[in-house]
């Protein structure tokens, strides 16, 4: 092999791992696909942080949220005034899956903070955000009246992403025909 050729291969792999990245920096962090996308809510027999059972069954029929939070995330503290909003203005449903937590802590931080959950599924153990594919808290997904998800957010929501995406969504699929 001759020494032009020896010398282009290190530089013809550079540029192809600059190509690589350069498409990497391209994409939004924050916006993980989800393959529950337009798929059902994962079968799930589960425990409310109450202690009361609750079915994947008993969260159908309306058009909500299920808001993935847990008491030592700092970020569920950012989104939870807008929760609270949004439940005092009975916009939209919201559930809440209590994730990696006690109940002890989750309880005291609810009391705390304010409790914008109709329904808060307790999930010490992953069980559900492992079906879920959570990768951290919070994440918020919009499930319609028949227990598909439609949409996944990764973050926390602000005043943003409720009045661009989310608002918009719950009020086309509240339109749909049950």
């Amino acid at each position: 092999m001759s020494s032009v050729i020896k010398g282009l291969i290190p530089l013809a792999l550079f540029a192809m791992i600059g190509v690589f990245m350069a498409i990497g920096l391209t994409r939004d962090p924050s916006k993980l696909p989800s393959e529950l996308i337009d798929r059902p809510l994962p079968t799930f027999e589960m425990e409310t942080l109450s202690g009361e059972p609750i079915v994947t069954a008993d969260l159908l029929g309306e058009v909500a949220l299920l808001n993935v939070f847990g008491s030592w995330c700092v970020a569920c503290l950012t989104e939870h005034p807008l929760l609270m909003a949004l439940s005092e203005a009975g916009d939209v449903k919201i559930m809440g899956v209590n994730w990696r937590d006690t109940r002890a802590k989750a309880e005291r931080w609810l009391t705390r903070y304010g409790n914008p959950y109709g329904t808060i599924i307790f999930d010490a153990e992953s069980l559900l955000a492992i079906d879920l594919g959570v990768t951290g808290a919070p994440e918020t997904f919009v499930i319609d009246r028949k227990g598909q998800i439609r949409y996944k957010h990764t973050g926390p929501i602000t005043e943003d992403v409720w009045t661009d995406i989310l608002r918009p969504l719950i009020d086309t699929l509240n339109a749909e025909t049950p």
